[in-house]
């Protein structure tokens, strides 16, 4: 159930066009920012008109039901109707059912959004709506710098954690695990997060990046995407450094493109996905073979899948039903998440599991939650990273791909 078990408000929700407000990070709040953009579309949330927390096994449904009970109450003005406007939420959850970490669901009093149709002002309240008036802009603080460094799983850990996995795949308990470890750090007192949220947008522009209750990121990978009935997703599994040259680059491309255990660790991820949304789209596709996809700091094998909504689901809907995706936790599903629990010495936390944003209409879009850093109120840092573990992994090798993966946020941290 909720955690705020105080009834619902009904909404009062105003969207209005406005002209172009600049770089929306720099619209941020400093101290509690809220973001999702990636490439010509953004959503900048300022202020929280409503704030709903969810833990426990059915956290993903329960917020989906509470969502349209807080639709079916709220009074829209939305001339626009197109993605983002009207009324909107931004949310992330955790990663497991046992986390000590709530999933939060967060309406902003105030939404800046921008895509290829133009910008919009979105304001929401309970009582009357106040003058539509842009957030004060701020300049950033001064730059800062935090060192990560390795926390509850040091690398020797790690590589013994990935090759009790691979025994254990070998004696056929499972046929992929995947096994993260972290870093931790400390912001200085009053150090201004935009910084590093600017470095992730700018940085990874095809990236997803996101901030919600002090949760940071900028992930490559779509869980889903719901608009007018259409479902997407994109899977990725399978990773490999960036060349240093031309030369390097294409071969490193093709090397992955032709391994034999990233294939199959990919093909696991991609079949996760199917099954879970077939009973909501029995047409789902995904592509034929799947592609490399470059990144700043790696390759990425990756497979698309979309298909026609039947059921009526929502992107909330859904949520519950994909994850956790093979991509983040293994399969069998239930036998992985046993060995995470028993090889990772930490909680999760929101890492690894979805963050996005839902609309009124239950269209939205939602992120699986990789290369990211959940922040304290005492500024501590917690980043994660993961890779898929199956029978030819090499322990050593999937430790140097936890480093590729946490590179993002590392450097993020580290610009001055």
């Amino acid at each position: 159930m909720p955690t705020t078990e105080r009834p619902l408000p009904s909404l009062i929700v105003e969207t209005t066009p406005i002209s172009d407000p600049g770089p929306l990070v720099s619209l941020l709040d400093g101290g509690s920012p809220l973001l999702w953009r990636r490439r010509g579309f953004g959503l900048s949330g300022h202020g929280v008109a409503l704030r709903l927390e969810f833990s426990g096994e059915h956290r993903m449904s329960e917020a989906a039901a509470t969502w349209r009970d807080l639709v079916s109450r709220a009074s829209v003005t939305d001339p626009l109707c197109r993605p983002g406007t009207g009324l909107v939420a931004l949310a992330s959850f955790a990663f497991s059912a046992s986390s000590g970490q709530s999933s939060v669901l967060i309406v902003p009093s105030v939404i800046i959004g921008r895509s290829g149709d133009g910008c919009w002002l979105t304001r929401v309240t309970t009582t009357a709506l106040p003058e539509a008036a842009l957030p004060r802009i701020r300049p950033l603080g001064q730059p800062f710098s935090a060192q990560l460094v390795p926390g509850r799983m040091s690398a020797e850990r790690y590589t013994a954690a990935v090759q009790s996995a691979v025994a254990r795949i070998r004696n056929h308990d499972l046929s992929k695990v995947v096994i993260a470890r972290d870093l931790v750090g400390t912001a200085p007192v009053g150090a201004d997060i935009r910084h590093v949220i600017a470095a992730l947008a700018d940085g990874y522009p095809d990236c997803w990046t996101f901030a919600v209750d002090g949760f940071i990121g900028s992930s490559p990978e779509t869980l889903v995407a719901v608009r007018a009935g259409s479902v997407t997703a994109r899977v990725l599994a399978g990773s490999a450094a960036r060349g240093v040259d031309a030369t390097t680059d294409a071969e490193a491309a093709s090397a992955l493109a032709t391994s034999t255990k990233d294939q199959d660790e990919h093909e696991f991820a991609v079949q996760s996905v199917l099954s879970s949304l077939r009973p909501h789209s029995p047409a789902v596709t995904a592509s034929e073979v799947p592609f490399t996809l470059k990144l700043p700091n790696l390759w990425h094998l990756a497979s698309d899948i979309e298909g026609t909504l039947t059921d009526g689901s929502t992107s909330l809907d859904l949520l519950s039903s994909l994850h956790p995706t093979a991509a983040v936790a293994g399969t069998p599903t239930v036998d992985a998440l046993a060995v995470i629990e028993e090889l990772e010495p930490f909680d999760r936390g929101r890492y690894a599991g979805p963050v996005g944003w839902v609309g009124a209409d239950g269209d939205g879009e939602w992120a699986i939650a990789l290369r990211s850093a959940q922040l304290s109120v005492a500024g501590g840092i917690t980043a994660w990273a993961g890779a898929g573990v199956v029978a030819e992994s090499n322990p050593e090798h999937e430790l140097v791909e936890t480093r590729m993966k946490f590179r993002p946020i590392v450097e993020a941290f580290t610009r001055d």
